[in-house]
């Protein structure tokens, strides 16, 4: 078999591929084609998928040697998610429902209780939430 040369310092191969050869036996190694060091090679070589946000930088701390540096990614999670974080997911969705409802139901009571003082119902003689003065003060 045509053993490609792998480890030499004038290898033609990535510094990465050289570092993953390296950490396996000799035999495993030195086993593989030229044309499967070429795919491996092709392989290390690409980058990940894109993502929206990708923000990396560094932090100098004035006054000191020391820097720090900083590293956000944001995009869509493509891996599929456990059953406990569906769960999750579930419940929150369904408590926010919950509560959009309850809004909209109170709001919608509030606007119809609106149109009933201002039409001069009064369902309760001598009773009043205050409401409509209130309105009626501030926005009429």
């Amino acid at each position: 078999m045509n053993e490609p040369d792998i480890n030499t310092k004038h290898s033609p191969y990535s510094a990465r591929l050289q570092a993953l050869l390296n950490k396996m036996p000799q035999n495993v190694a030195s086993s593989y084609t030229k044309e499967q060091l070429l795919h491996l090679e092709h392989a290390l070589s690409q980058k990940g998928t894109k993502l929206p946000v990708d923000i990396r930088g560094k932090l100098s701390v004035p006054f000191t040697t020391r820097r720090f540096f900083f590293v956000v990614f944001a995009g869509k999670e493509k891996r599929e998610i456990s059953r406990s974080e569906y769960n999750v997911k579930r419940s929150t969705l369904i408590l926010c429902l919950l509560i959009m409802i309850v809004v909209s139901s109170l709001f919608g009571l509030l606007v119809l209780y609106l149109i009933k003082s201002a039409m001069g119902i009064n369902i309760f003689e001598h009773f009043s939430l205050g409401i409509w003065g209130w309105f009626k003060a501030k926005f009429l």
